[in-house]
């Protein structure tokens, strides 16, 4: 065994035992713990958890490697996912908290009072969680198989016995204190290679500063190499497709159902507020970071290793190759090693830095504890996601009202196990680069919650009738736009499958409207709750005004 196998392994297994540790602690004993984590938890931890909950295998694997490899056009990605937090905090947070539910298709029922609503909500969440998850299951695959040097696929199945094994076992409150631990470990993990790229490159430890400078050198080395440059606009794609990609990602972290809950686990709507803006701040780390490493590995690639002779490449690329998800090809025949001739996936970018940068065993270590802990604690959130739409919507407020609190329990953890073991078994052959499979389930989410969601809270005219149509239109239109465009090449104005969210939300906003504005508006009682989630929790609609608590009228 060699030293930065033990070392690695020795990182990743202290960090497992950590997480497991944590969930024992904090074994979940009640149905307020399993879903909402008993509404306890501080904003500034409850940020850290939403950080960890939201920075996925996409943001920590597969971000950086998407710029590196898309350049300009991989900016949508941090635009998106970055504005869409603005649009959650500010839009929908506080509110959704305000109305005290413990999940996405429950606030939907009840808002609505429909049945109808709540099992298409809750059908909804299952599939968006379960797309989002073979994403993460498979970069888990990816790095587990990296440091044991086996197969990807059986690092995935090892990936699922964790995940299994510990978001069973501790609910939301065992994993809120999971992804806080997991948050600290990932960023530390992220930023310390980019901090020392930065000092090798540049000379400055501060990668947000510097990388200006490097990113101005690659633009002379692309037209030397005579390749398209790194910061030219729209060369992988179309004006249309960096904004549908980028409206996809922002509508659809604002209705990404397993992100929403964490903003139930905190005591009041201030609360929520300050959790989405500590969460800003904690995502901010990590987004402003990753153009940062794309520019210093590509950078390090085309210096170091192209012009090099084949023969004499250095000892991480065979490791690299061996896995699948490196490829050198000597298409001249000259031995050496020309830009084109290199095909790296996006998903390896981050994992492979610290070899490309000759950082250390440690720190090759440490990014693979890093990808764990943003894999796991997705994975995490999604299953909980799973199990309280399934347990808690379905089974308990719809087929079996009775049901006693240890039965409800028993049923949520035995979904977890079963959608868990489903998502691996699709993971060992995913449909698509680990990006690509979470803009699929952003695309879902905008095309379904963002719509009911915004018109839920900011139009009280929307009805049961206009909620369940859009979300059944919307969902329609985005997995047939996502069909289409991956195996049939269909696109409209050039806008791939990434992009299908712009198309689901606007058919889901439409119908809702249009069904809603046809057919008998809600009763006077379900549109002043409506009105009421609009005020500070100290003040109440009710008869047409709005009262402070003391029934004083303003």
């Amino acid at each position: 065994m060699d030293t930065q196998f033990l070392v690695s392994l020795t990182i990743i297994l202290a960090t497992f035992g950590l997480y497991i540790g944590i969930a024992v602690y904090n074994k979940a004993k009640a149905t307020s713990d399993f879903y909402v984590a008993g509404r306890g938890v501080p904003p500034i931890f409850n940020g850290m958890a939403i950080g960890a909950d939201w920075m996925s295998a996409a943001s920590f694997i597969g971000m950086a490697g998407t710029i590196m490899l898309l350049g300009y056009d991989g900016l949508a990605y941090i635009m998106g996912w970055t504005g869409g937090y603005l649009l959650l905090t500010f839009l929908l947070a506080p509110q959704l908290r305000k109305y005290g539910r413990y999940t996405v298709p429950e606030f939907i029922g009840d808002r609505y009072n429909s049945h109808t609503a709540r099992i298409i909500a809750a059908l909804c969440t299952i599939i968006i969680s379960f797309t989002y998850s073979i994403g993460q299951l498979s970069g888990s695959g990816v790095v587990i198989g990296r440091l044991f040097e086996i197969d990807a696929k059986l690092g995935t199945m090892i990936g699922v016995v964790l995940i299994a094994f510990y978001a069973a076992f501790g609910g939301m409150k065992g994993i809120t204190w999971t992804q806080v631990a997991q948050y600290i470990i990932l960023i530390v993990a992220y930023l310390i290679p980019v901090i020392f790229m930065s000092l090798q490159i540049t000379g400055n430890p501060a990668p947000w500063l510097s990388y200006g400078k490097i990113v101005e050198e690659m633009g002379a080395l692309d037209r030397e190499l005579g390749i398209s440059e790194y910061f030219a606009p729209f060369t992988n794609g179309t004006k249309w497709q960096f904004l549908a990609l980028m409206f996809t990602l922002m509508a659809g972290t604002a209705g990404l159902p397993h992100v929403i809950v964490r903003f139930y686990t905190v005591s009041t709507m201030k609360a929520a507020r300050w959790s989405g803006a500590w969460a800003l701040l904690f995502i901010g780390l990590l987004y402003l970071s990753a153009p940062a490493y794309a520019a210093f590995s590509r950078f390090i690639l085309m210096k170091n290793i192209v012009g090099q002779k084949l023969t004499e490449l250095p000892a991480w690329t065979e490791t690299w190759v061996n896995t699948g998800k490196l490829k050198l090809a000597d298409s001249n025949g000259d031995g050496i090693l020309q830009w084109q001739e290199l095909t790296i996936a996006n998903d390896i970018v981050v994992m492979a830095t610290p070899e490309i940068a000759n950082l250390g065993v440690f720190v090759i270590g440490l990014v693979a504890a890093g990808a764990m802990a943003a894999a796991l604690s997705t994975a995490g959130g999604l299953m909980i996601a799973i199990s309280s739409s399934f347990a808690h919507d379905i089974y308990y407020r719809v087929l079996k009202p009775q049901a006693s609190e240890k039965n409800r329990l028993s049923v949520a953890r035995w979904s977890i196990i079963v959608a868990t073991l489903l998502a691996g078994l699709i993971a060992l052959n995913p449909p698509g680069a680990i990006t690509q499979i979470v803009a699929w389930a952003f695309a879902l989410a905008s095309g379904t919650f963002f719509p009911a969601l915004l018109l839920g809270v900011w139009w009280k005219r929307s009805n049961a009738q206009g909620v369940t149509w859009g979300m059944i239109v919307g969902l329609a239109v985005t997995l047939s736009y996502i069909f289409a465009a991956k195996y049939g090449g269909f696109t409209i104005a050039g806008i791939i499958d990434t992009g299908a969210g712009v198309f689901g939300a606007a058919a889901a906003i439409l119908t809702n409207v249009i069904v809603s504005l046809r057919t008998e508006a809600p009763s006077q009682q379900l549109q002043d709750e409506v009105m009421d989630l609009r005020y500070p929790e100290q003040m109440t609609y009710k008869d047409g005004q709005v009262w402070l608590k003391d029934d004083s009228s303003l």
